[in-house]
């Protein structure tokens, strides 16, 4: 094996590999090309927060954000439930073509699915975001612990597509990392 070296401004030879900044861990798909976004308490129940996962071609992944009690303690997932109405089934939604025809429309207390744990606690995951809903995450059905196993990848609730014209000003709406971490520091300081 070849070593390969570079001169430092001592003339003293330095292993290549101590010239380049580490990379102990790379950036999933997730944090490259998304922006979290979090909505906290959703639909007034504490600690039931959520994330919106905002790609730069609008397209909106919804998830439970690290903070929501099914994830924060690990709770074993009895049934997802995407019907949400008697005549609502999320997973019957299906749309068609570049303006996504047939999509359920969603407003941002739209229930798209009841969590059931085994321990009798239930859970209502919303949508946050008002827009057309195109797709559940099926994978749900046969694996529901891809919700905690990953919950910002293959684990996301559903897919949301913004109008246009106020995908933006959703999107500031909802609280950044940032000011979801100082709620969190809150919370956790007052209980």
């Amino acid at each position: 094996m070849t070593e390969v070296a570079v001169m430092n401004g001592g003339n003293n030879l330095i292993p290549i590999e101590d010239t380049v900044e580490e990379f102990n861990e790379f950036q999933t798909v997730t944090e490259r090309y998304y922006t979290p976004r979090f909505c906290v308490d959703v639909g007034g129940n504490k600690g039931e927060d959520q994330c919106i996962l905002f790609h730069s071609n609008r397209i909106c992944l919804v998830t439970l954000a690290s903070s929501h009690p099914v994830l924060q303690h690990n709770k074993e997932i009895k049934k997802i439930d995407f019907q949400v109405s008697a005549n609502v089934d999320r997973m019957k939604n299906k749309v068609s073509g570049k303006g996504k025809h047939g999509a359920q429309f969603l407003q941002p207390n739209s229930p798209l699915c009841y969590i059931e744990c085994k321990d009798g606690s239930k859970y209502t995951v919303e949508s946050c975001i008002k827009g057309k809903l195109v797709e559940m995450n099926d994978a749900l059905i046969a694996d529901p612990k891809l919700l905690i196993n990953k919950p910002d990848a293959e684990g996301y609730i559903a897919i949301v597509l913004p109008n246009i014209t106020n995908s933006d000003q959703q999107k500031e709406e909802l609280l950044t990392l940032e000011e979801y971490y100082d709620v969190l520091k809150k919370r956790n300081s007052c209980s």
